[in-house]
């Protein structure tokens, strides 16, 4: 499903217009981003939780040169489905 069919989909369900929709979705996606971006989780019950998560330096090795190169600590965002999420997907 595409954002475009997400954006469809609930103009059918509520009877809004699909421009009126699309910004809803767009901010949505513009105030998660910027809160993670912020350092901040989103917390969005009965769905799930945006996480960002940061990864520990590490080793790795460049096959290609035969060299060993660190990669340093940096934070990523991850997503974790509610419970309910994960039981309505099983």
């Amino acid at each position: 499903m595409t954002k475009a069919d997400i954006v469809n989909e609930i103009s059918r369900k509520t009877g809004l217009d699909r421009a009126s929709v699309i910004n809803i979705v767009e901010k949505l996606m513009e105030v998660v981003k910027d809160s993670m971006s912020g350092g901040n989780n989103v917390y969005l019950r009965g769905f799930g939780s945006f996480v960002v998560k940061t990864r520990k330096e590490k080793t790795a090795r460049n096959i290609s040169r035969n060299t060993t190169i660190k990669i340093p600590e940096h934070k990523i965002p991850t997503f974790k489905p509610s419970k309910v999420f994960m039981d309505m997907v099983k």
